[in-house]
């Protein structure tokens, strides 16, 4: 092996045992919503046309409810991506000229024109503003905060948990806990949204138990376990799911219709793996994060600070770097390994991007994979790992090409 992988696990074991023992607490949560709900056989089954009745597609859902500690979940292949399960959710909940203040700063790149541009469709076409406020240092500015709700009636605070592409550490579920709070104590009857994308069972709690009102992500990233094909979630107080799903399918109908004729055996076995899958993606990260930290790279979160998502970020410095990068993680993987990213202009994104993702499902942030925006400081997002030692190849490969 490799002798700067052997000084990585060596100097990483204690935080593998965290990791270990986040991991199982989070796997017998899922053990007794599955005991609780009676999950079966007959709960994998498809159904067509208008899904009524769909015993999959409820269950699913409690089961999702049990794990995040809330009232209610929707969990729906109809929802195409994390960006879309966030859109859903903040058209489900937000009127015509309410105010939203993103307290994490700006949101994620796919979301800007889902909250600016005028003409499409997005929040700004229906009269409703959007304002951030910066993090200072990684944390929440709590003076400018109270300083804009004491002078707006607002709506929803919004939480970004992970980075997206930022520089900042992801935030930890006692800072969502400590926002949640704040809040409330101004205004009580705000509404609390948080992003919860690359978060799922990296902590023992979801926002959702820390008093976020509701929350929404992506079956493809943590908590479809690498085995869901597609979908979204969102959960939260009963009442805004249900305002939700009458933004997902039709106010008049809600969540008592959608069909999904391929079945639900995926999403049911995703769930119970995500714990473990986590588990191998966090550990794949604390390697990549030790080693090259060791090697003189920025890289965020170090080893042995706060793990809040399951990303590691890496600065590079340079467009060539970050090609070299992610056409190393590519040339390990799975699917596609033969295949050499380059920088191009994807839907909802300002900046060129370059992605390095050979998975099983397409875009399956939970695999192995690498991307990042062509800009300074040229930086790098590795996120996933299906397997430990997927991780490890991973990491020699780089290792090599740097």
């Amino acid at each position: 092996m490799n002798k700067e992988i052997a000084e990585a696990l060596a100097n990483t074991k204690e935080i593998f045992e965290k990791i270990d023992e986040t991991a199982l607490y989070n796997q017998k949560k899922v053990i007794d919503s599955f005991g609780k709900r009676n999950v079966a056989l007959r709960h994998f089954n498809g159904t067509s046309g208008y899904g009524s009745d769909d015993a999959g597609r409820d269950t699913l859902g409690e089961v999702l409810a049990d794990v995040f500690e809330t009232e209610k979940a929707i969990v729906s292949p109809l929802i195409a991506s994390g960006t879309a399960a966030i859109s859903h959710a903040l058209f489900g909940v937000l009127r015509p000229n309410d105010v939203v203040l993103s307290v994490t700063g700006q949101p994620y790149d796919t979301l800007t024109d889902v909250i600016y541009k005028k003409g499409i469709g997005s929040l700004c076409d229906f009269g409703i503003t959007f304002h951030f406020i910066d993090l200072q240092n990684g944390k929440v500015d709590f003076a400018a905060v109270k300083e804009y709700l004491t002078k707006r009636k607002v709506k929803m605070i919004y939480i970004q948990r992970s980075r997206g592409y930022a520089s900042r550490p992801a935030l930890s579920i006692g800072q969502i806990g400590e926002i949640c709070e704040f809040v409330k104590k101004i205004d009580k009857n705000i509404v609390v949204f948080c992003d919860n994308c690359y978060g799922e069972f990296v902590e023992k709690q979801e926002p959702t138990a820390v008093g976020v009102d509701i929350c929404a992500g992506s079956f493809i990233k943590n908590i479809g376990g690498g085995l869901a094909p597609t979908g979204g979630y969102v959960a939260g107080r009963a009442d805004l799911v249900d305002l939700v799903g009458g933004r997902l399918t039709a106010p008049s109908t809600g969540m008592e219709v959608g069909s999904y004729q391929a079945g639900y055996r995926l999403f049911y076995q995703g769930i119970f793996m995500a714990p473990h899958i986590v588990n191998q993606a966090l550990k794949t990260s604390a390697l990549f994060s030790y080693a090259l930290t060791k090697r003189g790279y920025d890289v965020t979160p170090r080893a042995g600070e706060h793990i809040g998502d399951i990303v590691c970020s890496i600065k590079l410095g340079s467009p060539e770097s970050m090609i070299k990068f992610c056409q190393a993680i590519q040339s390990v993987s799975p699917v596609d390994g033969f295949v050499k990213p380059e920088p191009w202009a994807q839907a909802g994104y300002a900046d060129k991007v370059i992605m390095a993702a050979g998975c099983f499902v397409e875009g399956a942030s939970i695999e192995l994979s690498c991307d990042g925006p062509i800009r300074e400081p040229y930086t790098v997002y590795l996120q996933g790992g299906l397997t430990l030692e997927h991780g490890i190849l991973a990491l020699e490969k780089v290792l090599q090409t740097l």
